[in-house]
């Protein structure tokens, strides 16, 4: 329990400032990343001994594929994940008064085009998960990790933020999407390229590891 009560209030604070000031910047490149970075590295060192921060399906299917998470435990980090960014979604909603300000992910800037933006999608997943998993795969590199990590997810949005609004993360597109009829019918890229993608990132993490050996 208090691993998803840590997992809900670092939730929170991730989308009332990195969504919010998405908001207030006009979604400027340089404000959203470094928002989202300082957001995240506080955080995962403050709570991260707690939960391990995922508040990312993603991160957490990559956990289990990777061996380091149970099967239940899993699920309910999933399951609880969807349903706090839909509860702090609405909050934003409440502060900044307009749905059309929880920032969701969408195809516009891609002409609509499902499978460029599944591409992108992919690949930002694919690189992040993969930094995840070389930088927490020794105890050594625990001082570091929690900034190899952002880092990593900084540069990820610095260089796609303009694409798809990034998501590498389905609870996070799903929850402003369910709120924006633009939004939710694209919606599934932003859920399906993450969790496929974590997947393989974890397949070749364990290929790699086991063959190290």
């Amino acid at each position: 329990m208090k691993k998803l009560i840590a997992e809900c209030l670092w939730t929170m604070v991730l989308v009332i400032f990195w969504c919010g000031v998405a908001v207030w910047t006009n979604a400027d490149i340089v404000s959203t990343a470094l928002a989202f970075w300082l957001v995240i590295v506080a955080l995962a060192y403050a709570i991260g001994p707690i939960s391990w921060c995922h508040v990312n399906p993603a991160v957490s299917l990559w956990v289990f594929l990777a061996w380091k998470m149970k099967a239940k435990e899993c699920w309910l980090y999933m399951i609880a994940q969807f349903i706090w960014w839909i509860l702090w979604a609405l909050i934003l909603w409440v502060l900044l008064s307009s749905f059309d300000s929880l920032w969701a992910n969408g195809l516009d800037w891609v002409n609509g085009n499902v499978w460029l933006g599944l591409l992108a999608e992919v690949i930002l997943t694919f690189v992040f998960v993969f930094a995840v998993l070389w930088a927490t795969n020794k105890s050594e590199n625990a001082s570091v990790a929690g900034l190899v990590i952002w880092l990593s997810l900084t540069l990820v949005h610095l260089l796609w933020l303009w694409l798809t609004w990034t998501s590498v993360n389905p609870a996070r597109s799903f929850g402003p999407a369910l709120f924006q009829d633009w939004a939710i019918s694209s919606v599934w890229v932003f859920i399906v390229a993450p969790l496929v993608w974590a997947a393989l990132a974890a397949g070749l993490f364990n290929y790699f590891f086991k063959k190290s050996k």
